[in-house]
């Protein structure tokens, strides 16, 4: 080629070359076309939508992002950490706690972002703790919530267990114990002259015309007044729905059982808070009460999962499993009342505690006046019928 024709040959080469480069770079891309910076934010999932997701927060389809601003990536922030609870139960641990056992076991309190430590305290040691805010949680009956509150516990009942009042009065059929007025003149066993049983023994009594003056009592501070029965020490006893009775009958023998609840309908036990934890924790709160709840059913369905899930807690329980079934059968008995048969598990029946005071003052055991919205709390239940 000609020396003089060289450089315009390069010059032509780089127009050429620029040319195509030019080519290249994109334009803009039209709206509704895939990869185009419509007025619609990108969802999971939605990479080849024109209109936003479902879930996307529906103030991110009001206005466009600008076309040059980059897409907001996954959250940064971290899931909220589980509230820890701690829940105290009755003092030996049973298979009659078996909702607490499925509800941990199953994840439901996880699910409800608690989680939950199991302590094992008597009556009377609960309500303290659970006033002092020591334990967040704790299981007792009105005939122990409203003597308390009107000492000035700070505590609130917030959701029914047993519907039914557990204690009771039973003796062997063979005693020709039918009534209450049968037990005159009668040997009855009791723990002591205090607590849900004492208080329930006055009620029969006193529905009777009847007095403790006008039958024999006889007290077993180690509580074995169920064994003093079966042996033929005593003729009647105190004692739980769920568990001495049932144990009488496993052993072949007809057993009369005596109730309270058509005569003064004291409240069963249930789930007790503190004030302060109610105002600290009220969400953690209704999801623990809202998981033990679904396992009530689960159980009432099923009573297999239930021991299932109790043994599980306590391996001890499955050495004798006839026992156990037969005291969880009871005990899934006692949780259903009028309230929990009209309004399903946990209801509260604010009637039922306003009885229960006027009873409990005629005992002289509320010194300062309460009113029923100093001792119930019901908000925190799940919505019912």
């Amino acid at each position: 080629m000609p020396s003089d024709r060289r450089p315009l040959v390069l010059v032509a080469a780089a127009v050429i070359a620029l040319v195509a480069v030019l080519a290249l770079i994109p334009r803009g891309t039209p709206p509704g076309e895939p990869g185009a910076s419509g007025p619609f934010p990108t969802c999971p999932g939605d990479a080849d939508r024109t209109t936003p997701s479902a879930s996307c927060p529906a103030e991110a389809s009001i206005s466009a992002s600008p076309s040059d601003e980059p897409s907001a990536g996954p959250s940064d922030e971290p899931s909220q950490e589980p509230v820890a609870l701690t829940v105290g139960l009755g003092f030996t641990p049973s298979v009659q706690f078996a909702p607490f056992y499925l509800a941990d076991q199953a994840g439901y309190y996880a699910e409800a972002g608690v989680d939950v430590e199991f302590q094992n305290k008597i009556d009377p040691e609960l309500v303290t703790l659970v006033g002092q805010g020591s334990i967040d949680i704790g299981l007792a009956d009105g005939t122990s919530v409203i003597p308390a509150v009107s000492q000035g516990i700070p505590i609130k009942y917030v959701a029914t267990i047993y519907g039914q009042f557990p204690s009771i009065v039973f003796a062997k059929a063979s005693t020709g114990i039918r009534t209450a007025a049968d037990l005159a003149g009668k040997k009855v066993g009791i723990p002591g002259r205090f607590g849900s049983s004492w208080i329930m023994l006055q009620a029969l009594l006193a529905d009777a015309d009847l007095t403790p003056e006008d039958v024999s009592i006889v007290e077993y501070p180690d509580f074995g007044q169920g064994a003093a029965v079966t042996q033929g020490a005593v003729d009647a006893a105190t004692g739980f729905a769920n568990n001495e009775p049932v144990q009488l009958e496993l052993t072949g023998e007809e057993v009369t059982i005596l109730r309270v609840d058509d005569i003064v309908p004291l409240p069963g036990n249930g789930l007790i808070v503190s004030d302060s934890t109610l105002e600290a924790k009220s969400d953690a709160i209704a999801g623990f009460i809202a998981a033990t709840l679904r396992a009530m059913e689960e159980i009432a369905e099923t009573p297999q999962v239930g021991l299932d899930a109790a043994i599980t807690a306590v391996p001890e329980l499955g050495s004798a499993r006839e026992v156990q079934a037969a005291i969880l059968d009871a005990t899934i008995e006692v949780w259903t009342g009028p309230a929990q048969e009209a309004r399903g598990f946990g209801a509260i029946e604010p009637a039922d505690w306003e009885q229960s005071i006027a009873y409990l003052q005629t005992l002289e055991l509320v010194p300062n006046p309460v009113t029923v919205d100093d001792v119930i709390e019901t908000g925190l239940l799940p919505a019912q019928d």
